[in-house]
């Protein structure tokens, strides 16, 4: 898409798209009000403004629309409008091994039940056992300090989808 087209969309369609981006509902509707943009970078610059003046709350809710690290099922299943994109961020764990599968379904468990969200992670580039590395050193954060780990790494998310978009 371009970015021209982007901004011609209707404003049901821009929160639609802006959605696979970030699921973070008050994310979205201050993004609507930065429409039109005038280019990439203005884009990418509401995106992070936006970002990072939303809540913990809203942020927990973005980190909900995504499926857990190396959970391939719930990957194909219930994130149908973004697995194309979650599907190549998580690459490194498509070939991953049993053990390492298992391993990431403790870990992602322990890290649910110790921060209330499920781990987030720019997944694109890492191999599976670079992400449950990070799981697992993760784990060793107060939280306090993972929630805004967390939030970064939705940031870096988010800006690789919407440069995704207009390269579509």
């Amino acid at each position: 898409m371009t970015l021209t087209a982007l901004n011609a969309l209707p404003p049901e369609q821009l929160e639609a798209t802006l959605s696979t981006c970030c699921g973070a509902a008050a994310w979205i509707e201050k993004m609507k009000k930065e429409f039109p943009v005038k280019d990439e970078d203005a884009l990418l610059a509401a995106a992070a403004k936006h970002w990072h003046a939303c809540t913990e709350q809203d942020w927990r809710e973005a980190f909900s629309h995504h499926p857990k690290i190396g959970d391939l099922h719930s990957l194909q299943q219930k994130f149908a409008a973004t697995a194309q994109w979650a599907s190549r961020e998580q690459a490194g764990t498509i070939d991953a091994s049993t053990v390492i599968l298992q391993a990431f379904a403790k870990g992602n468990k322990l890290y649910e039940d110790k921060f209330g969200y499920i781990f987030i992670v720019c997944a694109t580039g890492k191999s599976a056992p670079e992400m449950l590395s990070i799981l697992t050193e993760r784990l060793k954060n107060n939280p306090a300090e993972e929630i805004k780990i967390a939030m970064l790494e939705q940031e870096k998310i988010t800006a690789l989808r919407l440069k995704k978009l207009l390269t579509a």
